[in-house]
């Protein structure tokens, strides 16, 4: 049995085949489909965490119950689960644990490209690299032995290409049922001081077996061709570097990449003229070789940014340029990302920004392609205007500039609601808005803690965000839908004549959104368009201005049309025609 899987699909088979028993993740690209593929299987119990800390520290605690667990997360979910990752690593394990770390060279999708390789290291703890999809399905039940063999949590590195492109994959291994291992109470179990004394020890003499062990691992072996190159490579890079040098070079391919297999390298390096290092972004194993006193070529011909490919390769070390067709670039249309058609956070920007002296701080979602002033990280919309805030209060130039902090539901849930009790503690008067689009949205529609269901699509607690934010201590709460321009407009003078903290959600479902019953009977059907009446247009843009990727503007009549495909009926382009020529209309055949 072979298929064509990706990274993501690979590694939800391996667990299954691996025999975890729980999985835990919070959905970020290009982690996200791990675990929407580990829920078809249904001997794993998999969940959506509300963030990446609370999915590792969920699987830690499935690990010392003695069942195999995995926890999955993008590059720089693994800052936020950083805490229990080192701490865990003193610990140890009692089922095998494997911590998932998808990283995005290239910044696909993502605010910075941090390579998360500084982590086995920083950790201690070790790591495996997959370099393609059957890899990737391997790798998992590999580090879970070696997670139970060495008393420790495994990381297993992907990146963005390896998560989501295909390759062959066999199948034909059926699932493993691990017998949980017997808990007993354990010193380990608690780190106090005396005792993470004892185990920093146990790290260090875990981190010599695992030298041995990289030595001797059949994960990092040499393919022998032409020796005048030789060239060390990890991940999908190996790749790459195998199509530009074929069999005219020699290589020295690691997928057990921390520790280092350092004698391995030094007997490779001394059968080949020249040994290159190819890797993607940090030069993490050429420092660690040239260290060593093993001469190497990297990263002074190889970029240090970005995504390669074997293109970047063959320039950088050959200075041969691949044959492309050529084009104009000054004609193509700059396209920027831009906000869905009907998205319900066009609404509220499209008021926003006509604010004067009004700070816009946003954090990490779909609304990032909106307007805005500063954007930090998950969570960050309220602290970090908190504190722009207080030194803004400072000044007495006369102006005094106020801060909106803003976020998306999930990511409320996810490290928003520590921020928002920051600005109340600490009396705060920004306006904190959170956009309810009643999913999580950017990363592909997953569920969190305000949609009422589960990973598993099984109905749960819909956790009510005004709530919370009243639990918190939060005494001015207002809930408006964000398509009518002018309650947003109200709402926003509201929440910015207190000299305490508001909160404004905007509640309306994700143009994209699957609607459920519950959203039905909240939202209606929503089953319409929007039509413009081109006797009434009188080109004056004014629809333009909302930037819906609907609305077209013909330089040769002066008028506009609406695309009817892209079209939601979201009705905001309608509010702002000064002439009322765009009308709404219930789709017909839907």
């Amino acid at each position: 049995m072979k298929q064509l899987l990706t990274g993501n699909e690979a590694v939800a088979r391996g667990a299954w085949e691996a025999g975890v028993r729980y999985a835990s993740a919070y959905p970020g690209t290009p982690s996200t489909e791990i675990l929407e593929n580990i829920a078809q299987y249904r001997e794993i119990y998999s969940e959506w965490a509300p963030n990446e800390k609370v999915a590792t520290e969920s699987a830690i605690g499935a690990s010392f119950a003695g069942g195999r667990a995995l926890a999955a997360m993008k590059h720089v979910g693994l800052n936020v689960a950083a805490d229990p990752l080192f701490t865990g690593a003193y610990i140890g394990v009692n089922g095998g644990l494997v911590i998932v770390s998808a990283d995005d060279p290239g910044l696909h999708s993502s605010q910075d490209e941090q390579d998360n390789r500084y982590y086995a290291r920083a950790a201690k703890v070790g790591m495996l690299e997959p370099s393609d999809s059957q890899e990737a399905k391997d790798f998992v039940g590999i580090a879970l032995e070696l997670s139970e063999q060495f008393d420790m949590p495994i990381l297993l590195r992907m990146t963005t290409r390896v998560c989501h492109s295909k390759s062959i994959v066999d199948l034909s291994k059926e699932r493993t049922e691990k017998p949980l291992v017997p808990y007993a109470k354990q010193d380990k179990f608690n780190p106090i001081p005396a005792i993470s004394k004892r185990l920093h020890t146990k790290v260090e003499q875990n981190l010599k077996r695992l030298e041995e062990y990289s030595e001797s691992s059949p994960l990092n072996y040499v393919e022998w061709g032409e020796k005048k190159i030789g060239i060390i490579s990890s991940g999908v890079a190996y790749e790459y570097a195998k199509e530009v040098y074929g069999e005219n070079a020699s290589y020295l391919k690691l997928g057990f990449t921390f520790p280092l297999p350092m004698r391995k390298i030094r007997e490779f390096a001394a059968r080949v003229d020249q040994l290159i290092v190819v890797e993607e972004l940090e030069p993490i194993m050429e420092n660690e070789i040239k260290a060593a006193g093993i001469p190497c070529i990297g990263k002074e011909k190889i970029p240090c940014e970005g995504e390669l490919n074997p293109d970047i390769l063959r320039q950088s070390l050959l200075g041969e340029e691949h044959k492309t067709i050529r084009y104009d670039a000054s004609i193509v249309a700059a396209r920027p990302p831009v906000l869905c058609a009907g998205c319900p956070h066009r609404g509220f920007f499209y008021e926003l920004q006509k604010m004067k002296n009004v700070i816009t701080v946003s954090d990490i979602g779909c609304y990032g392609l909106a307007p805005k002033d500063i954007a930090i990280c998950m969570g960050g919309g309220f602290s970090v205007a908190h504190g722009a805030q207080k030194i803004f209060d400072s000044e007495s130039d006369g102006t005094r500039k106020r801060c909106v902090g803003i976020m998306g539901d999930s990511t409320f849930f996810h490290s928003g609601m520590t921020s928002m009790l920051e600005a109340v503690y600490n009396r705060s008067d920004i306006l904190m808005v959170v956009l309810d689009n009643r999913i999580t949205a950017m990363t592909g529609h997953q569920q969190n803690p305000g949609t009422g269901l589960t990973l598993a699509e099984e109905p749960t607690h819909m956790t009510d965000i005004a709530e919370v934010a009243q639990a918190l201590g939060v005494k001015h709460i207002r809930t408006v839908n964000p398509l009518k321009p002018d309650d947003v407009r109200d709402a926003l003078k509201w929440g910015m004549g207190f000299d305490e903290p508001a909160l404004l959600i905007t509640r309306w479902p994700c143009a994209l959104k699957k609607m459920t019953q519950t959203d039905v009977e909240e939202f209606g059907s929503l089953r319409f368009v929007n039509r413009v009446d081109s006797e009434k247009c009188i080109g004056c843009r004014a629809c333009i201005q909302t930037g819906c990727p609907a609305i077209e503007y013909h330089a040769d009549s002066k008028k506009v049309t609406i695309d009817q495909i892209q079209c939601t009926g979201c009705d905001l382009c309608a509010q702002v025609c000064p002439k009322h020529a765009i009308f709404r209309e219930e789709k017909q055949n839907v």
